[in-house]
């Protein structure tokens, strides 16, 4: 009689995990950044910086992976507007650092959450903490261990592009992997 209890606790809680680890948009809202990549690496329009560069997406490219077990290239993943689900245009990024993590058992990242300015400091504080944990969940599902990460938020504190145009709000919704 106990077992079944266990047992029913544990398939609820293994699906939990499965639909947090998988859920996305499915696409990009109007005015967000569309995945493009420069030539230098860097995100579409606006200066994200150093090693800061979108995904190109999950249609067979490997972005940011690396072949001889270094940090990924590509650091930083954005988010829509308001909303803390990882986009599946990141994805094949997030499963890059995963497979990093777990071949690297000693490794530590944190796992920076930010906002655009748009919002109450309290109300972006939360939401670059959701964003944070939303990426620590799916690396969580894909096998990497909870003492690997840390979550921060600094919501709207240390914006990545400064300006009030969409362009620059798209560039500060991120998360950012700290090694």
């Amino acid at each position: 009689m106990q077992f079944k209890s266990h047992a029913r606790t544990l398939a609820i809680a293994l699906s939990l995990a499965l639909i947090a680890g998988c859920s996305s948009t499915g696409g990009s809202r109007d005015g967000s950044m569309d995945g493009t990549t420069r030539a230098d690496g860097g995100v579409g329009t606006g200066t994200a910086g150093s090693g800061q560069v979108s995904g190109t997406g999950v249609n067979g490219d490997r972005a940011g992976q690396q072949a001889d077990g270094r940090i990924p290239e590509v650091r930083t993943i954005y988010f829509d507007y308001d909303r803390d689900s990882i986009r599946s245009e990141f994805e094949s990024v997030l499963v890059a650092h995963a497979r990093y993590l777990r071949s690297n058992g000693n490794a530590r990242v944190v796992l920076q959450g930010h906002t655009d300015e748009r919002g109450t400091r309290e109300y972006n504080m939360a939401l670059g903490e959701r964003r944070a944990n939303s990426v620590k969940r799916f690396l969580e599902v894909q096998g990497v261990s909870p003492s690997q990460l840390q979550v921060v938020s600094y919501g709207e504190e240390r914006l990545a592009v400064r300006g009030n145009g969409e362009d620059a709000h798209a560039q500060n919704r991120r998360v950012v992997f700290a090694y």
